[in-house]
């Protein structure tokens, strides 16, 4: 995926119902506990908010895109590339004030960011977001842009697609990154874009409002990826 240009390229045992009943209260309090220790920031966007929770496993990247909400850097950008049961694109500068014909995504950046890949702790599930970046070719230490990002729409995937998707990446990392089978059941009943692992920053995950991803994924697009009717982050917010 170049930044600007994503490249497409247990068992079970019977439990008394009090049990039941206390297990869902305290795994609900876990969960919400661990959330609440994530630094969380939320898009304002014409189709609704998502709200995200950053990774205290990608320190750089979380830092990052804090200072950068901070600043008020998204506010007013646009989605510039949406691709159906793949993923969203945004965070181009250019693309405040950019012309409905304008192919966006080349925007030139003042730094980027070094990789902060944690597979397979953390890999490429619906809804995850995930730093944009210049190809291979170009960018051999996978780099992520400063500021574009994309959230994960991805699909499910048969076993048999993930088993050509491995040799996928098996090309693509040289034989170093494997789907686990962990991994694999999440692909199967969750869905995302599997091909990506190992070779992208994976920072955050969409914890509410993946019915805005949606809408957004459903747009429809140019010849460019890029939505006929702009869609925009109108605000974006850090909440702690």
């Amino acid at each position: 995926m170049k930044t600007k240009h994503l490249s497409l390229t247990r068992h079970l045992f019977p439990v008394r119902p009090m049990a039941t009943l206390l297990l869902m209260i305290l795994a609900t309090l876990g969960t919400t506990a661990r959330a609440d220790n994530r630094t969380r920031i939320v898009f304002h966007t014409d189709k609704g908010d998502i709200r995200i929770a950053l990774y205290d496993e990608t320190p750089r990247h979380r830092d990052n895109i804090v200072k950068l909400v901070g600043e008020g850097f998204y506010d007013g950008l646009l989605f510039h590339r949406v691709i159906k049961s793949f993923m969203i694109q945004g965070g181009d500068g250019g693309s405040r004030d950019a012309a409905p014909d304008k192919m966006l995504g080349d925007t030139p950046e003042s730094y980027t960011l070094p990789a902060e890949i944690r597979y397979p702790t953390l890999f490429h599930k619906r809804g995850v977001l995930a730093a944009a970046r210049e190809g291979d070719d170009v960018n051999p230490g996978r780099a992520s842009s400063m500021s574009q990002f994309y959230i994960v729409c991805g699909r499910k995937f048969t076993d048999a697609e993930l088993d050509k998707i491995q040799e996928r990446i098996d090309r693509a990392t040289q034989g170093t990154v494997k789907l686990t089978p962990d991994i694999r059941k999440v692909y199967r009943e969750v869905g995302g874009t599997p091909h990506l692992d190992g070779q992208y920053t994976v920072f955050g995950e969409v914890i509410e409002g993946m019915e805005a991803v949606e809408a957004i994924e459903n747009a429809p697009t140019n010849d460019f990826d890029r939505p006929l009717e702009d869609i925009r982050i109108i605000k974006a917010e850090v909440e702690k």
